[in-house]
């Protein structure tokens, strides 16, 4: 994996997850909010969290070079959550995506996240706009979308999302 970019912001290590963060993964994918505006990603122990880290973020980083990473903070060394730049079949624009562990939400690390990987979209992956959908009742991903300056489009149903979503779109 080291070929591969990491990033940081002022206060993350913004790495490419790997199977070493099984536990992580399952822990993240599973949590209500996560499960309630992410969806079920069928991961329900860590050995699942290990095939779908193998299936499908590690899958996109090789193909693509950019895929979903693993946010550590800094100063404790501790993870707090996931960001990413995702592929999707179903979508035109790459997505800008994340999701924290629910003691850390509220701490601007979403912000922070997205906002770094919006820079390296456009300078290390040459993206000249981005997607990201969220769920309808997720008033805070739309607020924080919309500070970083996305646009809300239309509203889409996707295969892998339970129900509509919200779809915005910004040029970088």
């Amino acid at each position: 994996m080291s070929s591969y970019y990491m990033f940081e912001s002022d206060r993350l290590w913004i790495r490419p997850t790997t199977e070493e963060d099984a536990a992580f993964i399952f822990k993240v994918f599973t949590s209500e909010k996560a499960l309630r505006f992410v969806g079920d990603r069928n991961i329900r122990s860590e050995a699942d969290a290990r095939t779908f880290i193998r299936n499908r973020p590690i899958n996109q980083l090789k193909l693509r070079g950019f895929s979903n990473y693993t946010l550590v903070e800094k100063e404790h060394g501790i993870k707090v959550g996931v960001a990413g730049l995702y592929a999707r079949p179903t979508l035109d624009l790459v997505d800008l995506g994340y999701a924290l562990l629910p003691e850390h939400e509220g701490n601007g690390f979403a912000r922070e996240a997205s906002r770094a990987l919006m820079q390296v979209a456009r300078s290390h992956f040459n993206m000249e706009r981005l997607c990201a959908i969220t769920h309808p009742d997720n008033v805070a991903s739309t607020r924080l979308l919309e500070s970083l300056g996305f646009k809300m489009i239309k509203r889409i149903d996707l295969e892998e999302v339970k129900g509509e979503s919200l779809y915005f779109e910004i040029d970088l």
